[in-house]
């Protein structure tokens, strides 16, 4: 068996493919996150692109760039995986944010506890539904579409032919748009609880002067959201696992406008 000619358009190649895996693995969801240590980070890519470019080989340059050529593509490389891992980290975003909100609304918060993914202070809720929302992400296999589409990319937008005067950010505009909107369906059960106890509790304060509404707030809005929070779980999965589903179609979307 012969061994393969190490020619500058074979290397060259292969840094551009490289360049797309790894900005892609850099912001893919759970795989990004501060946990992992760097040096598995690129392994794992480079290992990842001696797998990708034999398939993609055939869309890659075949002629030798000079070096501006040669960073102005890499650079597009990035943009291009970096726009990929957004739109999967957007999901993620709305369901810590929907957390913050939850926290806030139950008095927790000042309770904040170190998040390893994002190497920062987050609420208590915040973290225990972005950890949940991890591991429904792993258990439907979602990371496989990274996979899937990250090879697919490569006919459907070769390198180099990265165009943002599209309709490209308009989408990214619009799928942050949607993640806020996510983040108020993921906690709209609660927040409507937290409303209705905090008008009840209002009425309470007028008709009983005596009461201590402030220190009776604390603990019925803890108790009530919590009861509310595993009730409505299911309904919470449901909608993050309709989210991880339509990533395929906003793929293939953003390749399209690309």
């Amino acid at each position: 068996m012969e061994l393969p000619v190490f020619t500058p358009t074979l290397i060259q190649g292969f840094l551009i493919c490289l360049a797309r895996v790894a900005a892609v693995f850099a912001v893919i969801p759970v795989f990004s996150g501060g946990q992992i240590p760097t040096q598995m980070r690129i392994g794992v890519s480079v290992m990842f692109a001696l797998l990708t470019y034999p398939v993609v080989q055939h869309v890659l340059p075949v002629t030798s760039l000079n070096i501006t050529d040669m960073a102005i593509i890499i650079a597009a490389e990035v943009v291009f995986g970096l726009l990929v891992g957004f739109i999967a980290q957007l999901i993620f975003m709305a369901a810590e944010f929907a957390g913050s909100i939850v926290g806030y609304q139950m008095g927790f918060a000042m309770a904040n506890v170190f998040d390893p993914t994002t190497q920062q202070q987050v609420a208590l809720i915040s973290q225990f539904q972005g950890i949940f929302a991890i591991l429904l992400f792993l258990s439907l296999n979602a990371h496989h579409l990274f996979l899937e589409a990250l090879v697919a990319s490569f006919t459907m937008l070769p390198p180099g032919g990265l165009n943002l005067s599209g309709g490209a950010i308009p989408m990214i505009v619009e799928l942050s748009n949607h993640a806020l909107i996510l983040s108020v369906r993921l906690v709209a059960p609660i927040l409507v609880v937290a409303i209705l106890v905090t008008l009840v509790l209002g009425f309470m304060a007028r008709i009983f002067p005596q009461l201590n509404v402030f220190m009776l707030s604390f603990p019925v809005k803890i108790a009530l959201s919590f009861i509310i929070m595993g009730l409505t779980f299911g309904v919470f999965a449901a909608i993050l696992q309709g989210e991880f589903a339509a990533l395929p179609e906003r793929f293939l979307r953003l390749f399209s406008l690309l």
